[in-house]
């Protein structure tokens, strides 16, 4: 391999990119007004992905952002719409059923999936998305994807 100058290339950890297909595309009702009056008036979401000795770990977030807590996640090994769908479930338990309630997210074909669609509509739940590549969640997302990586 030396005398051909033949070297070894690494193999590329990249998270594989969304080509999902949209089937439903918000406004953006949010129009970066981070501001909340009181909990349950406005959350964010967002997910990210961890390399692990045994794969890509993605985990999807929900953020309040009166209180700029993550309150509801999930986690799997693959990107899937019942990820973002359980992160979603898990906030409406812990919270119950909040009044006049925003969601944030990007334009991902998780967050604009049929059943997540749905559950959001099912429990009253507004939809607001930005253009998927420039969320305006990604903003307060990013302290909790530090905190995240450095737990894992």
């Amino acid at each position: 391999m030396r005398q051909a100058a033949f070297r070894a290339r690494p193999k590329r950890r990249q998270p594989p990119k969304d080509d999902g297909t949209r089937s439903i595309i918000a406004a953006n009702v949010l129009e970066r007004e981070f501001d909340a009056d009181g909990p349950n008036q406005k959350w964010v979401a967002d997910f990210t992905y961890i390399w692990t000795a045994e794969g890509w770990l993605y985990v999807a977030a929900v953020i309040d952002l009166f209180s700029r807590r993550v309150v509801g996640w999930s986690m799997n090994d693959q990107i899937t719409s019942q990820m973002v769908t359980d992160a979603l479930i898990m906030v409406i338990w812990r919270r119950d059923r909040p009044q006049e309630l925003l969601h944030h997210s990007d334009q991902g074909s998780q967050y604009t999936s049929e059943p997540f669609q749905r559950l959001m509509a099912d429990h009253g739940i507004t939809c607001s998305m930005s253009r998927s590549e420039m969320s305006g969640s990604s903003s307060w997302f990013a302290p909790a994807d530090q905190t995240i990586r450095g737990i894992i």
